[in-house]
């Protein structure tokens, strides 16, 4: 019933620019976090960055100041712009959303209830 897709990934020499962005569609009341995770190969999947509703943002240490999340929450959608790119930041990325869906009883009651949805993710390789 929703679904995150993510586009924008590519190749890109060192020191280049992507966009990545994350669509989330369906039964959709709200959305609380979005969040960007990668996994290089070998390696454990891990955070990027994530944006709550409100718009504050955390980074990991190792994109600190080269990358940006963005959210435009009429369009429940995420962004990340990636610049300064490193070989290390070759991977796949992945959106992650925690969503609130509305949905109703067989006695027509309303309840909410949510949970974290991933994309399939983007490949991003950086080398030159």
């Amino acid at each position: 019933q929703v679904q995150l897709v993510e586009s924008g990934g590519g190749l890109v020499q060192p020191g280049g620019s992507l966009r990545l962005s994350c669509a989330a569609s369906g039964s959709i009341f709200s959305i609380n976090v979005m969040g960007w995770y990668r996994q290089a190969p070998g390696k454990q999947r891990e955070l990027v960055a994530s944006i709550i509703s409100g718009g504050s943002t955390n980074y990991a240490d190792s994109v600190k100041g080269r990358f940006t999340i963005s959210r435009d929450n009429a369009k429940n959608t995420a962004y990340l712009q990636m610049n300064s790119l490193k070989p290390e930041d070759t991977a796949v990325y992945y959106c992650n959303a925690d969503i609130k869906t509305k949905a109703t009883t067989e006695s027509d009651e309303e309840y909410y209830y949510g949970r974290h949805y991933w994309g399939k993710g983007t490949l991003v390789t950086v080398s030159s």
